[in-house]
């Protein structure tokens, strides 16, 4: 896959198109027998522009939009602000910053040092690829049993205790994909994350689809609920610190206070104090994508 010869632009914005239906813009009365979407003369119609020239931007034809139209675009497909900001990156993509291509992520020993001082309390450092970089023992423990903790996509897409591991398995692998997808809009010229993409295409259904809807969106702090073979459903806030300049994100789980879930973390604590004597966080080993 060459994403300098892709027209990302395009497929981004046909997606969204046939995601948003004609009541959301407005159109009460549309037949029920049309495909659902808008139609392409719709959206430029809505956007004020002529519909050979929207045409000619899905086609990839028109590669320079200006601000003013990417605007009236973002606002008819009703994209929320990470959409907007992946539609423009999409539209000028000499303004991203670069990083080092294809560089391995490494993680600072003060991060591993902190991960360390959470010993009741799972933790981990996720890379700006969602490679799994570092856990700590009450990760190991809260993901016990899963066989793809290298990397967030490979975990959800290909290993067969997710959809059990994820009570509500579609919602955590579209917040996955969107933040994938938000990878791939910063770097898209990593043949990493070309080649993660490449491999969850040819392994996985599921991922196809989903990879299609083209949404976007950056890791933020959330709900986050798993099940867990031992303790059943568990409920945690996942609070996440961006680490400067790196791309990498220090996650944590809390449970809030008195729950069924905080005491489960505390019997999860317990489990692994039995298991070893506390030790430093360490660096998973990741197996590399073969292009």
């Amino acid at each position: 896959m060459d994403n300098g010869q892709r027209n990302l632009l395009g497929e981004f914005l046909r997606a969204r198109r046939e995601a948003t239906s004609p009541a959301q813009v407005g159109f009460l009365h549309s037949p029920s027998s049309r495909t659902p979407g808008l139609r392409r003369e719709e959206v430029a119609m809505l956007s004020g522009v002529s519909a050979s020239y929207y045409i000619r931007l899905e086609q990839g034809r028109e590669r320079n939009p200006s601000s003013q139209v990417l605007s009236a675009l973002a606002r008819v497909l009703r994209l929320d602000p990470e959409a907007t900001g992946y539609l423009y990156s999409l539209a000028h993509p000499g303004v991203r910053p670069r990083v080092e291509t294809g560089a391995v992520e490494r993680v600072a020993p003060s991060l591993l040092r902190l991960i360390h001082l959470c010993p009741d309390a799972p933790a981990m450092v996720i890379g700006r690829r969602l490679d799994i970089l570092a856990v700590n023992p009450m990760i190991e423990a809260l993901y016990e049993g899963m066989t793809n903790i290298d990397n967030c996509l490979r975990m959800i897409y290909l290993d067969p205790r997710a959809a059990d591991f994820y009570p509500d398995w579609e919602k955590a692998a579209r917040s996955k994909t969107a933040q994938l997808r938000s990878a791939v809009a910063a770097d898209p010229d990593d043949p990493y994350l070309d080649g993660l993409v490449e491999e969850l295409t040819a392994r996985s259904e599921e991922f196809r689809r989903i990879w299609a809807r083209h949404e976007v969106r950056t890791r933020v702090n959330e709900a986050k609920e798993l099940r867990h073979p031992t303790l059943g459903d568990l409920t945690f806030s996942w609070e996440v610190l961006s680490v400067g300049g790196t791309g990498q994100k220090f996650v944590a789980l809390a449970a809030e206070p008195g729950s069924d879930s905080e005491r489960a973390l505390r019997k999860l604590a317990g489990m692994v104090a039995l298991r070893t004597t506390r030790q430093p966080a360490t660096e998973t080993v990741r197996p590399t994508i073969r292009l």
